[in-house]
């Protein structure tokens, strides 16, 4: 186990420089500090401030107004203004978890003292927000008299927003007394005193011990069976794949040779390609005239993407933005995937009447929007929703799984489907955590009572991001709950991880 020797603050600086020292062998480590998001981007390594750091800046990117949250007892998290519900939302990017303020005081057990809101507008005390043991906090609050640290971040603030428009610091003045409002009620509130809320999920569990931040479940940890229910976002990836099909459709009814094929989709590729390096609020790229007359092919991938064509004054036709950005910046990565995956498909097969059985031609009435429950999960990667999201570069995790773990979906607004398919994908790296042995099973009574639908032993997984196809039996009933048992991973003896890249289900036409 290491232990820090030397701290530099890292928060308010370009670099700094912890040394590492492990008190078995007393090999050191340096560990440099970044705050700059283009570096992190880079090591892609740090702790919770690195995480705030850049989730802060995505937030930001995606028009998000957002700050960083300071905890003086060493923790940094994020909290963004949600213009639906007209007030901050915590999120923490580290625990993968949101609006759950409470985390910190109830779930790990934490002894708060200031937690310090950083935004560009100004700098805010929102402890109020974190606690409700306001007595307690106050009776540890002893770096300066409450009335002094109060003008300083008034100060720090007016100078914040020193050429700001009158507007502008009207609206900021209106909406700083709404939430000095809502911050003393907090302290009262009983609405959320119910809620179960876990130890520290991030880190080394010996570290979390050590730290007092394990709460008060022993079993809490990051291979717990206790993971939280997470709802999938994932409507988009139902809807491009569903866009595959008049595209193929297309390229059939012309006879168009494979070769043709994997040309066309190549050109449409680039053009994504172009999109997604453009800016996230103006994407915008030209299409060559030379390849005008293939637009129609793409017309429905266009949409699913909330793209249009539009005719330049110079004659010109773009593809730009139809709609809400996130939706496109959501979609871009999945369709980039799909095509790759489509492209590899037909370089093996001599012909489309092939592609089906790898490819499922086509991949229609994929199941989306349903909620996730693990046997565990790795945070911050590597969480069970990370199965659904239709991305090759994440992943779902188990720490424990590679003897057994489980992931269950449950399908949304009492929809009952029969599934009639389900992909598999492997994961990008460590090819011994990848799933051998399984069982697919439906129930109907949302988890009660369970039936076999699939079950595949001996399975090999020979490459990185390869997809596996799987038909259930025609006989198989409507269910509105599925669960993956996972009997045994590729080799249990090296390893006790499991891992999988993506899970997509199918179902039959309505």
């Amino acid at each position: 186990m290491f232990i820090t020797s030397h701290f530099f603050l890292y928060f308010f600086v370009t670099v700094s420089l912890e040394y590492l020292s492990c008190n078995s062998c007393s090999r050191t480590t340096r560990f440099p500090r970044y705050n700059d998001p283009l570096k992190l981007v880079e090591t892609r390594r740090g702790r919770c401030g690195e995480w705030a750091n850049c989730f802060t800046l995505y937030c930001r990117a995606f028009g998000y107004e957002s700050r960083l949250i300071l905890d003086f007892t060493d923790h940094v998290w994020t909290e963004c203004f949600s213009e639906f519900l007209g007030r901050w939302m915590h999120l923490d990017p580290c625990e993968g978890v949101f609006d759950r303020p409470l985390l910190y005081e109830k779930g790990w057990n934490k002894k708060l003292n200031y937690v310090i809101a950083i935004a560009k507008d100004g700098v805010y005390d929102v402890t109020k927000r974190y606690t409700r043991k306001w007595a307690e906090v106050l009776s540890r609050r002893n770096i300066t008299r409450e009335p002094d640290l109060l003008a300083t971040l008034h100060s720090m603030t007016r100078e914040c927003r020193r050429s700001f428009t009158t507007q502008i610091l009207s609206e900021l003045e209106g909406r700083d007394k709404i939430e000095s409002e809502e911050l003393e009620k907090f302290l009262y509130s009983t609405g959320d005193a119910s809620v179960s809320l876990p130890g520290r999920q991030s880190g080394n569990k010996e570290w979390r011990i050590a730290r007092s931040e394990i709460g008060s479940d022993d079993h809490c940890s990051l291979s717990n069976t206790s993971c939280p229910i997470r709802v999938c976002v994932d409507e988009h990836v139902t809807k491009i794949y569903n866009a595959f099909a008049p595209l193929l459709s297309r390229c059939v009814d012309h006879s168009l040779p494979k070769s043709r094929i994997v040309e066309i989709l190549k050109i449409f590729k680039e053009i994504l390609v172009e999109l997604r390096n453009s800016s996230y609020k103006t994407r915008r790229t030209s299409i060559n005239p030379f390849i005008l007359h293939l637009l129609p092919y793409f017309e429905e991938l266009i949409n699913a993407l909330s793209l249009k064509s539009k005719i330049d004054t110079d004659g010109k036709v773009d593809i730009c933005l139809a709609s809400d950005p996130v939706n496109t910046s959501l979609g871009l990565p999945v369709v980039l995937d799909a095509l790759d995956d489509l492209i590899n498909v037909l370089n093996n097969y001599d012909d489309l009447s092939q592609v089906s059985l790898s490819w499922p031609l086509i991949k229609l009435n994929r199941i989306h929007s349903g909620s996730v429950l693990a046997s565990g999960e790795e945070l911050p990667f590597g969480i069970a929703t990370s199965a659904f999201d239709g991305l090759s570069t994440s992943k779902w995790e188990e720490p424990n799984g590679a003897r057994g773990c489980w992931i269950v979906y449950k399908l949304s607004d009492k929809q009952m489907h029969k599934l009639v398919a389900y992909d598999l994908m492997s994961a990008n790296d460590a090819p011994e955590r990848d799933p051998m042995d399984w069982v697919v099973e439906g129930s109907h009574d949302g988890g009660s009572s369970w039936h076999i639908l699939d079950e595949q032993t001996s399975q090999m997984f020979k490459n990185r991001f390869q997809r596996k196809s799987f038909k259930i039996n025609s006989d198989s009933v409507p269910c509105n709950t599925f669960r993956f048992r996972f009997l045994a991973a590729r080799d249990v003896q090296s390893n006790s991880r499991f891992q999988l890249g993506s899970i997509d289900l199918y179902a039959g036409s309505n």
